[in-house]
């Protein structure tokens, strides 16, 4: 832990502050939203589909959002987007403990949606601006901070939501009015705020712009690529407690075991993401390091694989046994994948910008990983009915294992034929080649 929180003070002040801002939004998000479905279904009385309602309002306007987020970071600046989508939750997350009516509830986590759309695109892009030639151990650092939120978060609202969901909504949105102050106060206005591309460029409509983004075929490429990293990744909340539950039960056991998975994964990014991205840096190419991440995350499946083919035990410690560890070490490849990844994964965005409209890319590549993200669950959810009407418990691991070696097999692709590459400017031309 040292060692990361040296490596963080050996950025600008700017940077520093981006992670500790990331950690936590992350804090506060992770603290409330586990838990609200509960509230909505027990306190409120709420139906399943009212309930089911609410949260897809949250998600759709989030990545519905994301690409007019960018966009903006882009012409106003990523400062006043971070600041706004910080009040914006602050605002949501207080509404969702004091209103008790559909309209109003919705309205509510319509706003935290559209918070996150405003402020994810334009910290990613500030955060690649201020690091420089440093980018790829800077976005390691980040995931770090980003992981510890999310390990932390549910821990806190378990605390105060045992007290009153109210209060775990009060605190949250008291932890965003306090990052807003922060930010307005010591995040300076620089990065990606003012960048060229967003004076010059600003002149170009709209539209024009997302036109000439759409034209960036290597970047479409790529994106539509990684998606397979983000539906893999997020089984950690889907496919792998629904599997830990079928075995080991919805008893203290199954209880603890998926929080172990939550666990494992968070742990193991703190403690290992620097030194895996080093390992990484010196070893391989950026291209190379993706197809390595999503190769990862699609062995991830296997330990699940290999127990289908064994006889479920009655009970005891044989089936426990069998419930929690093909899941967890499921979960630590995915945690090893994302670590390859993911900083590698920032940068290729980037660079397939031309560092241009930055911020806009970001946006549009969350928009299109967020719907394969709800495409994949729900093929994955559909695999998972099939598996159990069939009885053929391997099919949806031998879908998610395909998924990563096509998807490892694109990016290969890409970076054989030089896709992953910046594209060459007027001021950077090609080298000549003998």
């Amino acid at each position: 832990m040292r060692g990361i929180l040296a490596q963080v003070r050996s950025y600008e002040r700017s940077v520093q502050l981006l992670m500790v801002n990331q950690f936590t939004i992350n804090l506060g998000f992770y603290m409330l939203m586990p838990y609200l479905a509960a509230h909505l279904s027990g306190t409120l009385g709420m139906a399943g589909w009212t309930v089911g309602l609410v949260l897809g309002v949250r998600n759709f306007s989030q990545q519905g959002m994301f690409l007019v987020g960018g966009t903006l970071a882009d012409r106003l600046g990523c400062k006043p987007m971070i600041v706004a989508g910080c009040l914006l939750r602050t605002a949501g997350f207080a509404a969702l403990g004091l209103v008790d009516s559909l309209p109003a509830l919705l309205a509510a986590s319509a706003a935290t949606g559209l918070a996150g759309a405003l402020f994810n695109p334009a910290v990613r892009a500030y955060l690649a601006a201020d690091s420089g030639e440093r980018r790829v151990e800077a976005f390691a650092l980040f995931n770090v901070f980003y992981q510890a939120g999310i390990l932390l978060g549910p821990l806190v609202g378990m605390a105060l939501t045992g007290i009153d969901f109210r209060v775990t909504c009060l605190v949250a949105a008291g932890i965003f009015a306090l990052l807003s102050v922060v930010q307005i106060r010591a995040l300076p206005a620089r990065g990606a705020d003012g960048a060229k591309e967003g004076r010059d460029e600003g002149r170009q409509g709209v539209l024009a712009q997302w036109r000439g983004i759409l034209a960036n075929r290597p970047f479409l490429l790529f994106s539509a690529a990684m998606t397979g990293s983000y539906v893999m990744t997020f089984q950690i909340y889907l496919a792998l407690p629904l599997e830990v539950r079928r075995l080991g039960g919805e008893g203290p056991f199954g209880t603890g075991a998926v929080a172990l998975l939550f666990a494992v994964s968070g742990l193991s990014t703190i403690l290992l993401q620097t030194r895996v991205t080093a390992w990484c840096r010196a070893r391989t190419e950026p291209g190379r390091a993706l197809t390595l991440g999503l190769l990862t995350m699609g062995t991830a499946f296997v330990p699940l694989l290999l127990a289908t083919a064994v006889p479920v035990p009655d009970g005891g410690a044989a089936r426990w046994l069998l419930a929690a560890v093909p899941p967890v070490l499921a979960a630590l490849l995915l945690a090893a994948g994302t670590m390859i990844a993911y900083p590698f994964e920032m940068d290729t965005v980037v660079r397939l910008s031309g560092d241009r409209l930055v911020a806009t890319h970001y946006g549009l590549y969350n928009t299109v990983c967020g719907i394969g993200i709800t495409v994949g669950n729900l093929l994955t959810g559909a695999a998972l009915d099939a598996a159990r009407t069939a009885g053929l418990p391997a099919l949806p691991w031998l879908a998610l294992l395909a998924l990563g070696l096509v998807c490892a097999s694109a990016l290969y692709g890409l970076h054989r034929t030089g896709r992953l590459h910046p594209p060459a400017t007027k001021e950077e031309p090609e080298p000549a080649t003998a």
